[in-house]
């Protein structure tokens, strides 16, 4: 399936002080393979997508479109369209990304993610068979208590509120953001058994987030992921190398 309806998207604008040595150095190297003209219009536009998914998550995803029509067979690439596209609730098309993202760069860190989008689709059940495969095993910290997070909400989906509760006061949060999430996600739990003032209290003990400051080096991938560039390329000049034939365009097989 196409990455986007139509040969070309309207490409938005990226301001001038955008550059694509912010982009960080791991995710330049895997945009070698397309030419150097291209890997920094891509490059600039996965900046934008990165800066935008939590403030304007639609206009990010039209960055990453951009970009996935101009380098779709880097999984970098790949990847910012699926986080974007999961972002602005498009969840069958950000489950094929996903799925192609685990395919190109062997990562299994979207798990969590993929499980959630089976859940926006309506298929709970799916979602707990993600959490159920080999590879859920070797998932980061993070990464497991973001699947358990899905699994409680897949039982609430489910209309089995008591194991959604279950589940999520048995995660042990590696930090605050997490715990948030995971009261947050109590909250809607104890609402559903009739447990209201429970979840009167535990709502009014969740800190307000706060916003972190954007990082100069903007990469949407886990770069834990992928080689390190010293290894793949000696020479590091930064530039991009030259493109294999069609290697601008997005695989087809999707």
């Amino acid at each position: 399936m196409p990455l986007t309806r139509g040969p070309e998207v309207d490409a938005p604008e990226i301001p001038e002080e955008i550059t694509y040595n912010q982009l960080d150095r791991a995710v330049r190297a895997r945009l070698r393979t397309l030419s150097k003209d291209n890997a920094e219009d891509v490059g600039r536009h996965l900046i934008m997508a990165g800066h935008l998914i939590d403030i304007d998550p639609e206009l990010a995803y039209r960055h990453a479109q951009v970009a996935a029509l101009r380098g779709g067979r880097v999984d970098v690439v790949r990847e910012a369209a699926a986080l974007t596209a999961y972002a602005t609730g498009r969840y069958a098309e950000a489950l094929r990304e996903f799925r192609t993202v685990r395919r190109l760069g062997g990562s299994n860190e979207h798990l969590p993610a993929m499980a959630d989008c089976e859940r926006g689709l309506g298929r709970p059940e799916r979602a707990l068979a993600l959490a159920q495969e080999p590879e859920a095993n070797n998932l980061s910290r993070e990464a497991a208590v973001e699947m358990q997070i899905v699994v409680a909400g897949a039982r609430l989906d489910m209309g089995d509120a008591e194991a959604a509760h279950l589940v999520l006061t048995r995660i042990v949060p590696p930090n605050e953001e997490l715990r948030a999430r995971i009261d947050e996600a109590r909250v809607e739990a104890l609402r559903v058994l009739g447990r209201d003032e429970e979840a009167d209290a535990l709502e009014a003990s969740i800190p307000e987030p706060v916003e972190e400051p954007v990082d100069e080096d903007v990469v949407l991938y886990d770069t834990a992921e992928l080689p390190d560039p010293e290894a793949e390329f000696e020479d590091d000049d930064e530039a991009p190398g030259q493109d294999e034939p069609g290697s601008d365009q997005p695989a087809g097989d999707r």
